[in-house]
C-alpha cells in the first residue's frame, strides 16, 4: 500500500517524526509505521521495546496529545504502529503548526496558519466581531443597494426587506454576541479600509509590457464595489466591436459580461482580506487578469476548481450576503457558469493559476475581426471598438500620414495599427498608392 493522506512509512524512528504526528493530529488523523520501507514492506526495527515506551512519552511531553503505539509482527519481524486521532484543537511542535495534506506534510505559515487556527476555534475570519462599530455607523447607500438587488432577484420579498437595518443584519447572521461581525463592516460600511486595509479593487489598463496607461480604484463597501466595478470595466476599459444589421447597430464586447461579473464577484467573496492586498484587475489588449489573495481548502487544485464541486466559501458570511442580494449562487457553480458564458461568446475558457497565497484567472478576449467592405454607406461587418473608423477618418484628413502618426492620432499602439490596416487592405477597404515615402492612403 502506498503512502496517502492517512498513512506514512518510516524505516526507523527519529524525533523529527513528531512533526508528522503533529500534522496528522491537525488534519484527519492517520497512522505511522516504523520499521517499513517506502513501499510498506516490513523490514523490522531492532529497538521496538524501547520505542514502545519512548514514543508515547515524547508525544505527550512535546505535542500535548495522547497516541496509541502498538507492537506488530510480520514474518518474525517486529515493527511499530503509531495511531494518531484528529485533534479538536490546534497542535504545535515547538511553536510550529504542521498539517498533513495528501501524502505530504506542510508547515503552516501566514494566511494559511491564520485560517487553520480560526477554523480550529470554530471561527471564520469574516465572523470575528469588531468592537466600537454600531449599526448607525453603516452606510445607507449600501443598504439601499442590497434591498434593491435582493428584491430584483427574488431572493427576499418586499415584506422581508421592510425591516430596520438592525433587523436586516440580524436576519443575515451578521451579529456575534451583540457586536457586528467583520462581514457586516465589509458589506455595509462606507469605509471598511478603516479596519481592513486593502479592502478595495484596483483596475489598470496596460499597453506594451508593463506600460500602465491609466487606472482606477473602487472604494466603499463590498456592495458599492460590486455595484460599480462591472459598469466601469465595460464603459471605460473595454471597447465594443461594432457591427450593423442593415441600419441596426450591434455592439459585441470582447468578453462576455456574465463571465467577468461572476469572476469579479468570486474574487470579492473569496478574497483573503487579512492579507491586506486589494483585488487587482489587469486589462491588456489581448488578455484580462483578475487576481485576489486567498486560502484554498486543503487539497484543492486547479482541476478541483474546473470540475463540479460543492460550495466552500472562504468568507461564508460575505458569501451569504451576496447570495441574498442575488449576485451569486451557493452551489459551487460559479466557474461552471463562467465557462458556459465563454463558450457561448466564442472565446477560450478561462485559465486559472493558483500560487502560494493567491489565485489569478486569465480571460482571452475576442481578437479584432477583419473589417468587410463598406456597403450602402454603412459597415456591415465587425469593427474593433471603432478603431478602424478612426483610422479611416485620420487618412481622410491626412492621406500621407504614416502608421506611426496614425497610431499617435488615435491613441493606439503602432503594432495594432499595422495589423488593423493590413486587414483593411486585404478586405479592400483602404489601399496604399505610391511608395513608402511619397505614397498615400486612399479609401476605396
Amino acid at each position: 500500500m502506498a503512502e496517502n493522506q492517512n498513512i506514512e512509512w518510516k524505516e526507523s524512528w527519529r524525533d523529527e517524526y513528531l512533526k508528522w504526528i503533529c500534522g496528522f493530529a491537525n488534519a484527519q488523523g492517520g497512522k505511522i509505521y516504523i520499521g517499513t520501507d517506502d513501499n510498506g514492506t516490513v523490514i523490522g526495527v531492532p529497538d521496538s521495546k524501547k520505542l514502545l515506551e519512548d514514543i508515547p512519552n515524547k508525544v505527550r511531553d512535546i505535542l500535548g496529545i495522547i497516541v496509541d503505539v502498538n507492537l506488530l509482527t510480520q514474518d518474525g519481524k517486529e515493527y511499530i504502529e503509531i495511531c494518531v486521532n484528529p485533534s479538536s484543537y490546534p497542535v504545535n511542535y515547538k511553536g510550529e503548526y504542521h498539517y498533513r495534506s495528501g501524502s505530504t506534510k506542510q508547515l503552516l505559515r501566514g494566511a494559511a496558519l491564520t485560517e487553520f487556527l480560526l477554523s480550529k476555534t470554530g471561527y471564520k475570519w469574516d465572523a470575528v466581531p469588531v468592537d466600537g462599530v454600531t449599526v448607525e455607523d453603516l452606510d445607507k447607500e449600501s443598504f439601499d443597494i442590497f434591498r434593491r438587488e435582493a428584491l430584483r432577484s427574488g431572493r427576499m420579498t418586499e415584506e422581508d426587506l421592510n425591516m430596520s437595518n438592525e433587523q436586516l443584519l440580524d436576519s443575515l447572521g451578521l451579529f456575534e454576541q451583540g457586536r457586528l461581525k467583520r462581514a457586516a463592516i465589509l458589506l455595509f460600511h462606507r469605509n471598511p479600509e478603516k479596519w481592513v486595509t486593502g479592502a478595495y479593487i484596483k483596475i489598470g489598463y496596460f499597453g506594451e509590457g508593463s506600460d500602465l496607461r491609466y487606472q482606477d480604484e473602487i472604494h466603499g463597501s463590498l456592495f458599492i464595489q460590486a455595484d460599480r466595478v462591472i459598469e466601469l470595466i465595460y464603459l471605460k476599459y473595454m471597447k465594443a466591436m461594432i457591427s450593423y444589421d442593415n441600419v441596426t447597430r450591434i455592439e459585441t464586447y470582447p468578453l462576455p459580461k456574465a463571465a467577468v461579473r461572476e469572476a469579479v464577484y468570486n474574487a470579492i467573496i473569496h478574497s483573503n482580506y487579512a492579507a491586506l492586498v486589494p483585488i487587482q484587475i489587469r486589462i491588456h489588449e489581448d488578455a484580462v487578469y483578475i487576481s485576489n489573495d486567498c486560502v484554498f481548502p486543503v487539497g484543492w487544485t486547479v482541476e478541483t476548481l474546473m470540475e463540479r464541486h460543492r460550495s466552500q466559501p472562504y468568507n461564508p458570511n460575505i458569501a451569504n450576503g451576496f447570495f441574498r442580494a442575488g449576485y451569486v449562487e451557493t452551489w459551487g457553480r460559479g466557474i461552471e457558469k463562467i465557462c458556459e458564458a465563454c463558450k457561448k461568446h466564442g472565446v477560450p475558457l478561462p485559465e486559472y493559476k493558483i500560487h502560494l497565497e493567491d489565485i489569478m484567472v486569465k480571460f482571452t478576449p475576442l481578437l479584432s475581426a477583419k473589417v468587410p467592405k463598406e456597403q450602402n454607406g454603412t459597415l456591415s461587418g465587425t469593427l474593433n471598438g471603432t478603431l478602424e473608423e478612426k483610422i479611416l477618418l485620420t487618412i481622410k484628413k491626412n492621406p500621407h500620414a504614416t502608421q506611426q502618426q496614425i497610431a499617435l492620432e488615435i491613441d493606439c499602439s503602432e503594432r495594432k495599427v499595422k495589423r488593423l490596416m493590413k486587414a483593411m487592405q486585404e478586405e479592400g477597404i483602404i489601399e496604399r498608392v505610391g511608395g513608402r515615402k511619397l505614397g498615400q492612403w486612399i479609401e476605396k
